[in-house]
C-alpha cells in the first residue's frame, strides 16, 4: 500500500495557507504595520498624494481655478475615507477594466481613474483632467513610499524600539551594582556589573534611534526624466521647483521624520536616503541580535533565570527544559529582516540610465522586512518580561575565578614602583588555578607599604568593578 501523501488541491487563503510567515504564523505580531506598508496602504497613500496635489494645483496660480473649501474637503475625504473596497476597485481597474475602460495594467493610472470616477457629477468633474497633471508615476510613488516609510517608523517601529530601549534602561538601573564575571575571548576577565553591560546595549540602541528620527527622506515631483518638462509645457510661466518644494514641505507639517524634495533626479528618485534608512534599521537589528545572543549565554550559564509559563512546553521529550526561545526567535527574525534590508540598500540606489522598473518589485517587499523586525521586537519583549537576575549564581562564578584580580594587583604595583609586577603575576597565575590565599601570600612577599598591602588584600572579584555601577546608572 502506498504511503505517499495525496497532493492537495487549491487551498483558500488563510493565515495557515499564507506563503509568508508574517502574514501567517506571525500575523498578530506584525499586523500593526498593515495600515502603513501593505498593498492597501500603498494605494491609499497614492490616492492621498494625488488628491493633495490636485488641491495644491488649485492654489498654485498655474491655470486651474482655486477650489472652494467644500471641494477641498471632498477631495480629502476621498483619501481619508479610502476603504478596502476602494482598493479592490483600483485593482479591478488595473487588472480587468471597469466602466467601459479596458484594464490599465498600470497601478498608478488606475488610482487616477478611481479619483476621476469619484468626482463624476460634482463641480470638480469638469477640471478632473488636472489630476496627475505633469507627473510621472514615480512622482506619486516616491512621495507615497516616503509617507509609508515615515508612517511605519513613527507610528509602529520607533515606539516599539523606544519601548525596548526603556526596558533595557530599567534593567540597567535595577542591576547597576550587581557584580558579574566578564568574559573576553570566552575567558574570565575583569569583573563588571550586569547593569553596566545592559547599559551598553541601551546606549547603542539610543544612538541609532536618534539617527532614524533626524534624517529626512528625499522624494521627487519633477515629472518624466526629472526636468519639469510636462509642467512647463502646460504652464510655462509657473515656478515649478518652488511649487514642488512647497508641496513636499506641506506634506511634512506636524511630522517628526521629514520628507524633503530632491531637486536633481532622473525619472526616479535615487533612493539614497532609503539606503541610509535601511542601513540604520539593519544596525538597530544588529545591536538587538548582539543583545539576544548575550542573553542566551547568560541563561545558558544560569546567571539569568526564566519564569516558566503555565502549560508551556519547551521540549517534546525533555520536560525539565525552559528554553530561551524568545531570544532565539528574535535573533532569527532580525536576521531575515537584515538580509532584506541589505538587499534593498544594494539594489534600490541603482537604476539603469534614467529609469528601469527593477526597483518596483523590491519596494513591495519593504513591509516584509519591517514585519520581521517587528516580530523580533515582540519576541524580545516577551523574553525580557520573563527573566530575573540570579545574583547568587553570578557571585558564585566570580568566586571561582579569583585570577581576575591579577590585573588589579599588577596595576597597583606598577604605581608603587615594584619591579616587573606584570611578569611576576603572569608567572603566578597564567594557566594555573589560584586562590585568594595565593594572592595574599604573594602580597605578603612584597616590599610595599602597610596601607597598600591592606588595600590589595581587601580586593575581591565582586568589588573589583571600577566605575561599572556609575556607568550603568548613566552618571
Amino acid at each position: 500500500m502506498s504511503t505517499e501523501m495525496k497532493k492537495p488541491g487549491a487551498l483558500p487563503y488563510d493565515q495557515l495557507t499564507a506563503l509568508s510567515s508574517v502574514d501567517g504564523r506571525y500575523r498578530t505580531a506584525a499586523e500593526a504595520l498593515v495600515p502603513y506598508v501593505s498593498e492597501y496602504a500603498l494605494i491609499k497613500y497614492r490616492v492621498h498624494v494625488e488628491c493633495e496635489y490636485f488641491i495644491a494645483l488649485s492654489e498654485g496660480n498655474v491655470g486651474l481655478r482655486e477650489f472652494t473649501e467644500k471641494e477641498k474637503n471632498a477631495l480629502r475625504r476621498i483619501a481619508s475615507d479610502f476603504s478596502l473596497d476602494d482598493a479592490r476597485i483600483v485593482k479591478k481597474i488595473e487588472r480587468e477594466g471597469l466602466g467601459g475602460r479596458p484594464a490599465t495594467n498600470h497601478d498608478v493610472k488606475a488610482v487616477e481613474y478611481l479619483i476621476k470616477d469619484k468626482l463624476l457629477g460634482t463641480p470638480l468633474e469638469k477640471v478632473s483632467e488636472w489630476i496627475h497633471f505633469g507627473l510621472t508615476s514615480e512622482d506619486v510613488n516616491s512621495i507615497a513610499y516616503g509617507m509609508m516609510l515615515r508612517g511605519a517608523l513613527e507610528e509602529v517601529l520607533l515606539p516599539r524600539f523606544e519601548r525596548a530601549r526603556a526596558s533595557l534602561e530599567r534593567l540597567a538601573l535595577e542591576n547597576a551594582a550587581e557584580p558579574m564575571l566578564a568574559r573576553t575571548h570566552g575567558q574570565s576577565a575583569s569583573p563588571t556589573t550586569f547593569g553596566k553591560e545592559i547599559r551598553v546595549f541601551e546606549r547603542r540602541l539610543a544612538r541609532q534611534l536618534l539617527y532614524l528620527r533626524s534624517n529626512a527622506i528625499l522624494v521627487k515631483l519633477s515629472g518624466a526624466t526629472g526636468n519639469y518638462s510636462a509642467h512647463l509645457a502646460g504652464a510655462p510661466k509657473s515656478d515649478w521647483p518652488a511649487f514642488a518644494r512647497a508641496f513636499v514641505a506641506r506634506l511634512s507639517d506636524g511630522y517628526e521624520i521629514q520628507l524633503e524634495l530632491n531637486e536633481v533626479t532622473t525619472q526616479i528618485e535615487p533612493h539614497d536616503t532609503y539606503a541610509e534608512l535601511f542601513d540604520c534599521l539593519r544596525r538597530v537589528n544588529t545591536v538587538l541580535i548582539d543583545l539576544s545572543q548575550d542573553m542566551w549565554r547568560y541563561i545558558s550559564d544560569g546567571w539569568i533565570t526564566q519564569k516558566p509559563k503555565e502549560g508551556e512546553v519547551s521540549s517534546s521529550t525533555m520536560p525539565h527544559k525552559v528554553n530561551p526561545i524568545d531570544f532565539e526567535n528574535a535573533e532569527g527574525n532580525w536576521g531575515v529582516s537584515n538580509a532584506l534590508f541589505e538587499h534593498f540598500s544594494r539594489k534600490l540606489p541603482i537604476s539603469r540610465l534614467q529609469r528601469d522598473l527593477s526597483d518596483s518589485t523590491v519596494e513591495r517587499v519593504i513591509g516584509t522586512a519591517f514585519a520581521h523586525s517587528l516580530v523580533g521586537l515582540s519576541s524580545l519583549e516577551r523574553g525580557l518580561s520573563k527573566i530575573s537576575v540570579n545574583a547568587p549564581a553570578m557571585l558564585s562564578a566570580l568566586a571561582s575565578h579569583p585570577e581576575v584580580l591579577a590585573e588589579a594587583l599588577q596595576s597597583a604595583l606598577r604605581v608603587a614602583g615594584v619591579a616587573v609586577p606584570y611578569e611576576r603575576l603572569k608567572e603566578l597565575t597564567r594557566g594555573r588555578e589560584v586562590t585568594l590565599g595565593d594572592f595574599a601570600a604573594f602580597i605578603d612577599s612584597l616590599d610595599i607599604s602597610d596601607e597598600l598591602r591592606a588595600r590589595l588584600k581587601a580586593l575581591r572579584p565582586e568589588n573589583y568593578i571600577g566605575l561599572a555601577e556609575r556607568i550603568a546608572r548613566g552618571d
